[in-house]
């Protein structure tokens, strides 16, 4: 019984850092990537790969399916905002033109707009102290992105699909906290992959052409993406929605641009400026406010 609570606290002190470093590499898997796919067309192949994985997991492990149909629905539902609406959002955004920085900061509304919302969908509690962390995340989500906000891209297509991202993210997160429950993650990743993988083929033949260079940096781009984000990430995501409050879990997302920026600095030698510095720190003292026991 003791091993079994300390295996938990490892987990309550792993997941969070965990997931935040695996989740911001999306955006580096998605710059290696973009170049030699369509939006679309990549994400139809990433879906379908990893829902093939999941199903032969599934029969290979005997996992029971959920028996009412309404958690169907209810699966389905979220998977098409969180791994349709949210990640097509972002990857059309940044094909069409929207620097990154720019896209995570819109999307960096995320955590504070949860928590606007999850005291009357889920009635979960926000307090004073959280409120002034999610305003000195945004602050330093800012700060961070502040080097590309200076530059002024901001297309009108990509602003608009950032802005589609952020209510979908927001309404995926709380609507997946309020109905999925008691489902096993392998099984509810799966449906939730499966029909959003058929959607984006659909999309894709419709206003793409669905060629695809097989670059040794697309495949590894897709297997990163595959692996550590629609597996490892996401999984991390179902666990954390699962044993955490909405605006708490939602608050991880403020760390993602400034850990994909130290990454940025780390593997593709981007600068880092005293204001970006400054975002970080500012950033992490927010997060820790709104997680502070």
């Amino acid at each position: 019984m003791t091993s079994k609570i300390a295996a938990s606290d490892r987990f309550a002190q792993l997941a969070p850092p965990l997931f935040v470093l695996l989740w911001s590499t999306g955006f580096i898997g998605a710059k290696f990537g973009l170049p030699y796919a369509e939006p679309l067309t990549f994400l139809a192949y990433r879906y379908a790969i990893v829902s093939a994985v999941l199903i032969l997991l599934i029969i290979g492990l005997r996992l029971p399916l959920p028996r009412r149909p309404r958690m169907w629905l209810h699966l389905v539902f979220s998977g098409l905002l969180l791994h349709g609406f949210y990640i097509a959002g972002v990857f059309l955004a940044i094909r069409h033109g929207m620097s990154s920085g720019i896209s995570a900061l819109i999307v960096g509304v995320q955590p504070l707009l949860t928590a606007t919302v999850s005291g009357p969908f889920l009635g979960e509690r926000v307090t004073s102290r959280q409120f002034m962390g999610f305003g000195l995340g945004f602050l330093g989500l800012s700060l961070t992105v502040s080097k590309t906000l200076a530059q002024g891209q901001l297309p009108l297509f990509g602003f608009v699909s950032c802005v589609v991202a952020l209510l979908a993210i927001t309404a995926g997160t709380v609507y997946q906290k309020r109905y999925v429950i008691g489902v096993d993650l392998r099984v509810g990743a799966c449906i939730q992959f499966i029909p959003t993988a058929i959607a984006f083929y659909v999309l894709s033949h419709f206003f793409e052409s669905g060629v695809v260079n097989w670059h040794p940096r697309f495949i590894f781009a897709l297997i990163w993406l595959c692996l550590a984000l629609s597996l490892g990430a996401i999984s991390l995501l179902w666990l954390l929605i699962q044993r955490g409050a909405a605006a708490q879990v939602a608050s991880l997302f403020y760390l993602v641009p400034p850990v994909t920026a130290l990454e940025g600095f780390a593997l593709f030698g981007e600068t880092l400026t005293s204001f970006q510095m400054v975002g970080i720190a500012i950033t992490a003292v927010g997060v820790a406010l709104i997680n502070r026991r």
